[in-house]
């Protein structure tokens, strides 16, 4: 039974979790996307705190001309506050945004800048709207995008995105992290470390949570329910992967906190 479990929150994981190349390398966007460099890279702030490391990596290989940290505060705030402050004190985050955050750790870790900050959004609905709003305010042009969100989120993201730029704009998808859950002495565990990695039930929950949202009907978040986010093809082994875990875990599912909803 819990060898199912384990590979029925894989096959969710690997779903959410899109990665449109192998890595962040120059060598990965030539061969790929036929370019040397992507116009924009975004960081999420609903990531765990791997994310910052995976925006550092891409900044010390000039992977974007521009590069923006997004997020203001939602359901995932506390938990990188507590997190980061945790891991270092010099770090007040006790206030911050989720961007803010991302940008002291950033500074302080690495000793690198992103060039804007979106500090007002609350949810990944108007992480987008209010990313867009920022490009444009501040005349970036761009014909393709980076997108790092938490793995968990990524293919929400990736699909909140294609709702709201034009055909043209190529959305390169890369989530912060690859988790690998596996058995070990008769536990639901993670193959590796990941940096801030959510606890299990948390992981688990989150991944639960995105099945309805990234649904195209009447009660998802597609253009025949609530219309917040372009059709996503969901394949019958993640529906199938879903009712299992449905089975296992019950209400474990997330539900949408009224307090981050758009304004």
């Amino acid at each position: 039974m819990i060898e199912q479990i384990a590979k029925a929150v894989n096959v969710l994981g690997d779903f959410c979790g899109k990665r449109d190349v192998e890595s962040l390398t120059v060598h990965c966007l030539q061969n790929e996307y036929a370019i040397e460099q992507a116009d924009v890279m975004v960081l999420f702030g609903g990531s765990i705190l791997c994310g910052g490391d995976v925006m550092a990596c891409a900044m010390k290989n000039k992977i974007a001309g521009k590069y923006i940290i997004a997020g203001g505060a939602g359901h995932t705030t506390d938990s990188l506050r507590q997190r980061v402050h945790q891991e270092y004190p010099d770090i007040v985050t006790d206030g911050l945004s989720e961007a803010e955050i991302f940008s002291r750790y950033l500074e302080t870790v690495y000793g690198l800048k992103a060039d804007y900050l979106e500090t007002e959004s609350t949810n990944c609905g108007n992480n987008i709207t209010y990313l867009i709003d920022l490009i444009r305010q501040n005349g970036v042009a761009f014909e393709n995008v980076i997108l790092c969100q938490d793995a968990t989120m990524q293919r929400r993201m990736d699909a909140g995105l294609r709702k709201y730029v034009p055909d043209g704009v190529t959305v390169i998808n890369y989530a912060a992290y690859k988790a690998e859950v596996v058995v070990r002495d008769g536990q639901l565990a993670y193959s590796s470390d990941i940096h801030g990695m959510w606890d299990m039930d948390r992981y688990v929950s989150l991944l639960m949570g995105e099945i309805p949202r990234l649904a195209d009907h009447a009660d998802g978040y597609g253009p025949k329910g609530k219309d917040f986010i372009a059709h996503v093809d969901i394949p019958e082994r993640v529906s199938a992967a879903f009712e299992e875990l449905k089975k296992a875990y019950g209400g474990g599912i997330r539900e949408a906190n009224p307090l981050y909803a758009s304004r």
